[in-house]
């Protein structure tokens, strides 16, 4: 059995009061008012050049119901009293942005650990539905980071419905007065409305839980049985939770993700995300078995496990670069203003994220676990590790900051303290849970062949 140390449940407890303490300065810093915001705006640049594109940000950038209403109010005011509009508009638009920092904060890095929890969901059904031989020693850690689902889940769905009461501007379909004014929106709102959206999210995260407790019940059950029936029923189970799953996860992506930019779509965004999910779901998986080890425990784990958590690492790094491309490639050629407007805003305002993120989720990893040798050795798995799962939260970052915050972003103390209280209570959920079973699931009928993986 797994103890869980008092030094790693001390290290939790800390990042999650620094982060506790950094998201409630970014609230407490957030403007009040427009003349706050204006201010705020003057002083807070996150870079040279950050007040050029942000102009032409404010022309062309998503927030076109703004610009839509401001222009329906100059048609029936006069032209005077359009121009006054539109700065009042513009003014609102900017203390919205601002007021939305620590909320997307908040919501970046719920999710992102969030999406490790159920993308490990995902991974560890596809093993059960494979009936793989190589993987049953690592069911136990994978079990032990999907415990995290539904308290993530939970937070996640909270900070969903505090937008759905106007507690924050992060999905701006969820505002009547935008949606008036915005044909496009308002095109939309028998599936973008505020109690469906919450419908499915319950739903959705209801479907996945489910399937993780029984799961998790015939699994340990398993251990003590004299027949293989729990490990058929995991079968069973498994092979349906991953129809569930593909399904859900395309329209939560939708939903919790590309609905925040609501005039903007791809069809491949519920792959891309996925691909985002699972890479950072196995690279995760790879560090834990790694510290437990490191640890004195999973004496059954063997290198070969390891190279083939770092084969997954490199092939979904590569797979998630191909979707990547692909839904960039095909948007800036058919260059459609509604489309690549996208595209333009992040690499316009947010240059840095942008393009360092495709260096850390694709450069780096193809560079380091290329060669085979190097999957085998604990220091370039750790390595790459670090850097993949730092480059995924800045690719949330990216899918959510430009549509939420514009060009006023900054990774500041709220988002720094964002992902710190997440990774806290990320790691003292799965190491609590890791505690309440043992770390070999003995009754599994492919559990020899695992332990004697080797080649």
């Amino acid at each position: 059995m797994y103890t869980f140390p008092n030094k790693l449940k001390n290290i939790a407890r800390v990042l999650m009061l620094l982060g506790f303490i950094g998201l409630v300065l970014g609230f407490l810093g957030a403007p009040k008012n427009v003349a706050e915001a204006k201010a705020m705006a003057a002083t807070e640049h996150h870079g040279e050049g950050h007040g050029e594109s942000g102009d032409h940000h404010e022309e062309t950038h998503v927030d076109e119901s703004h610009a839509e209403k401001s222009h329906a109010e100059e048609n029936h005011g006069g032209e005077a009293h359009g121009e006054g509009s539109h700065d009042s508009s513009h003014d609102e638009h900017l203390l919205h942005q601002l007021q939305n920092k620590p909320w997307a904060a908040l919501y970046v890095a719920a999710f992102f650990f969030f999406m490790i929890s159920l993308g490990t969901l995902a991974f560890y059904a596809i093993q059960r539905a494979a009936q793989a031989g190589w993987s049953p020693v690592l069911y136990r850690v994978m079990e032990g980071i999907t415990a995290y689902l539904l308290p993530g889940g939970i937070i996640v769905i909270v900070i969903l419905a505090l937008s759905g009461m106007h507690f924050n501007h992060l999905f701006i379909w969820m505002d009547p007065e935008v949606v008036a004014h915005d044909k496009l929106i308002a095109g939309k709102v028998g599936f973008l409305n505020v109690p469906f959206f919450l419908g499915r999210a319950f739903f959705f995260l209801a479907g996945w839980a489910l399937y993780r407790y029984f799961s998790r019940k015939f699994s340990l059950a398993q251990d003590e049985a004299n027949d293989i029936s729990n490990h058929k029923k995991n079968f069973r189970i498994s092979a349906g939770f991953l129809v569930f799953y593909i399904v859900t996860e395309s329209i939560m992506s939708w939903d919790w993700i590309m609905s925040i930019d609501p005039h903007w779509f791809s069809t491949l965004f519920g792959w891309y995300v996925f691909a985002s999910m699972i890479v950072s779901a196995v690279t995760a998986i790879a560090l834990i078995t790694i510290y437990l080890k490191s640890q004195g425990y999973l004496e059954f784990v063997n290198d070969s496990h390891i190279h083939d958590l770092g084969k997954f690492m490199f092939g979904f790094s590569v797979f998630w670069t191909y979707l990547w491309f692909s839904q960039f490639m095909l948007i800036w050629y058919s260059n459609i203003p509604e489309e690549v407007t996208y595209f333009i805003t992040r690499i316009e305002d947010y240059n840095i994220t942008f393009f360092g993120m495709i260096v850390m989720n694709f450069l780096f990893p193809l560079l380091v676990l290329m060669n085979s040798d190097y999957k085998r050795t604990n220091y370039f798995i750790i390595m790459a590790g670090i850097v993949i799962l730092l480059g995924h939260y800045l690719d949330i970052f990216n899918m959510i900051m430009p549509s939420a915050v514009g060009d006023q972003w900054f990774i500041g103390i709220a988002e720094i303290g964002g992902f710190l209280f997440f990774l806290g209570l990320f790691l003292y959920t799965v190491f609590t849970e890791l505690t309440k079973a043992p770390l070999l699931a003995k009754g599994d009928p492919y559990i020899g062949e695992s332990e004697r993986f080797h080649y």
